[in-house]
């Protein structure tokens, strides 16, 4: 079981790296990822509130926040690869990290990709 959990672990941890360093990254490319996510998002303990993702249009492209795990984090907005963009919200002040302070308003199309059900 720990061989298991150790290249499925260098498997995500390979996909991370072969989507950022390659320019021609697509969003078919690091589909993977948010399944790898939501299965890592399982093997934990379950967060309260519960963890959850959404997909957003933002800028031209698909996004994903993925709740945070406990209070005054960011609440991260990632690309189809799971690269870390900005932090619209969370932190010590709740403004986020100040990168991307319109996402709230020129997010789009919310659509609920997964909610932990435990």
């Amino acid at each position: 079981m720990k061989t298991l959990l150790f290249l499925l672990t260098c498997w995500v941890m390979l996909g991370l790296v072969q989507c950022k360093e390659d320019a021609d990254v697509g969003p078919e490319r690091c589909s993977g990822l948010i399944q790898a996510k939501i299965e890592e998002l399982q093997r934990k303990p379950k967060q309260n509130p519960a963890a959850r993702i959404y997909e957003y249009q933002y800028e031209g492209r698909t996004v994903y926040t993925i709740s945070a795990d406990c209070c005054d984090q960011f609440n991260s907005v990632y690309d189809e690869c799971l690269n870390p963009i900005c932090a619209p919200s969370g932190g010590i002040t709740g403004r986020g990290d100040g990168k991307c302070p319109d996402f709230a308003a020129k997010a789009a199309n919310e659509r609920l990709i997964w909610l932990d059900p435990r």
